[in-house]
């Protein structure tokens, strides 16, 4: 039983907010960060595949965030393991 009943509502915003503030930075950050090459505007722009509906298919680099993602992750679970390990916590 809460003693407050704002309290819930103050925990559902501070746990909501991060999460959409997250969200739209990493959305931007996959549309607008990559690691730049010396074909990186070329690749924006040529187009290699057509569909039907008008979509069009380019060579684009792959993005800044969505590669340190996939990096943390990595790391993350490497470090977990390794961790959990040396703890020796039975799981």
């Amino acid at each position: 039983m809460r003693f407050f009943d704002l309290l819930g509502m103050q925990h559902f915003a501070l746990y909501l907010l991060p999460a959409l503030a997250f969200i739209v930075i990493f959305a931007a950050g996959l549309g607008f960060s990559y690691f730049r090459r010396r074909d990186s505007g070329q690749r924006e722009t040529t187009i290699i595949e057509r569909y039907a509906g008008g979509i069009e298919g380019r060579n684009a680099p792959f993005p800044l965030a969505l590669t340190l993602t996939i990096a943390g992750a990595i790391v993350w679970g490497l470090l977990y393991i390794i961790v959990i390990g040396t703890m020796g916590v039975r799981i």
